[in-house]
């Protein structure tokens, strides 16, 4: 219990420097390929507290060569991976603490009721893109390590901490960290969950269709086939198939939402003058993926669907309609809800909030499935932001909640890695 009231007082007492942090952080608008500035904030952090550093640029050939890769940008000059290593005494487990610093584009700033990268502070919140996905998670694992250091602990077990980049994009961040052959027995991602533990998340992928008509002359469309008209009914078939597979998925954390792994059709082309039958029709969509399935499964009852169309539709047996994955793919995850991770995270956020977490599966796909899947590492998301916020105009986090969240993790790491009582000096005391 020693430990308990000492973080949470040396977090009372000096949490507002994390928020300061998450405001520089914030002040750098770290877009896809704006990376260098906010990362270098971090590396500042990461030196101050000891930790051993290792910076690189993505690019080698393990990565790009891996199957799971995808990325179509080609310059990462500038906008490196970060990897901070609190290296333990020993004999204890480790942990990974895994989080972002790319953010999404701002959209229209005058949606915002500030500069978008503010990062001001008004009513307990700090407001700008990225407050809650990811940086004020991110602040909240700089938190924990920093009171930890601070109070003269020493841990048995090594913290890696990792700031990627390229998470918004499909994850080449994260899984180039594990290619380059970081494992741990464990990992947080504080993405934005409301302070919900998400042990499982869904992956997705992208799909494309293209389906085959009969240009003619609208005025006798009757001696055309449409492909809108046939693309309508290829979407009608995928309508089924998302029923048939969300029907057939049975876990607890699933009760109450409605599509638990949604194929959505996001986007739609065909035609090019209105007086014509159109020959071509372009459907493209994210196909979700259930936690407890594997990427090739997924592709394969999706393959299946347009197959058996192509069979028994008259026209499709025909042309067939042709498919495509292309695009970023968002690995899966699924941890025990039962795993040690699990226990000890739950244990110590019911001690500092004093009521038992909510256990929910993700609604979207994190940089959990290659920790998980690629490097064989347990994971929880579990973080401080407002998932309805994130992507927004007027993003914001609650700054209680990023301290809050710190005073969880720095628990469950001194749980998780152990203490070596040899090393740990009386500042604690």
């Amino acid at each position: 219990m020693i430990h308990n009231q000492t973080i949470h007082e040396w977090l009372k007492q000096n949490g507002m420097r994390g928020i300061r942090l998450l405001q520089r952080l914030v002040q750098e608008p770290s877009k896809r390929g704006q990376e260098g500035r906010a990362q270098a904030i971090i590396l500042e952090k990461c030196r101050e507290l000891g930790l051993s550093i290792d910076l690189w640029e993505l690019g080698d050939d393990s990565l790009r060569n891996h199957s799971n890769f995808y990325c179509d940008r080609t310059d990462f000059k500038g906008n490196p991976n970060l990897v901070a290593v609190l290296k333990g005494s020993g004999g204890g487990k480790s942990l990974i603490l895994n989080g972002h610093i790319d953010v999404v584009p701002e959209g229209n700033p005058k949606d915002w009721d500030d500069d978008p990268f503010s990062g001001i502070l008004r009513d307990g919140k700090v407001y700008g893109r990225g407050t809650t996905d990811m940086k004020g998670g991110t602040v909240s694992l700089l938190l924990a390590l920093d009171a930890i250091l601070s109070l003269g602990i020493t841990l048995k077990g090594d913290v890696i901490f990792q700031s990627v980049i390229e998470e918004e994009s499909g994850g080449a961040g994260t899984l180039a960290a594990v290619l380059r052959g970081y494992q741990a027995d464990g990992a947080i991602i504080p993405e934005p969950t409301n302070m919900k533990f998400f042990p499982l998340q869904q992956g997705s992928m992208w799909f494309r269709l293209t389906v085959k008509g009969k240009s003619a002359h609208g005025g006798t469309r009757y001696e055309g086939v449409s492909a809108i008209d046939l693309a309508l009914e290829v979407v009608n078939e995928i309508k089924a198939l998302e029923k048939y597979r969300n029907d057939s998925l049975d876990h607890p954390l699933y009760k109450d939402i409605k599509i638990p792994i949604p194929i959505n059709i996001g986007k739609i082309e065909s035609g090019s003058w209105p007086s014509s039958v159109p020959d071509k029709a372009i459907i493209e969509g994210r196909f979700g993926i259930a936690p407890t399935e594997t990427m090739e499964s997924a592709q394969r009852a999706m393959e299946d669907c347009i197959a058996s169309l192509n069979a028994e539709h008259e026209w499709f047996h025909q042309k067939p309609i042709e498919i495509e994955w292309f695009g970023a793919r968002w690995l899966p995850g699924n941890l025990d809800l039962h795993h040690p991770l699990m226990e000890t995270l739950s244990n110590n956020f019911s001690k500092v909030m004093q009521k038992p977490p909510v256990i929910e599966a993700s609604p979207w796909g994190t940089d959990g499935g290659y920790l998980s899947n690629v490097g064989g590492i347990p994971v929880i998301v579990f973080g401080p932001g407002k998932t309805e916020v994130a992507h927004d105009a007027n993003e914001y986090i609650e700054i209680d909640k990023v301290i809050e969240a710190a005073e969880i993790i720095a628990l469950a790491i001194i749980e998780w890695c152990g203490v070596d009582q040899a090393g740990t000096s009386l500042l604690e005391n």
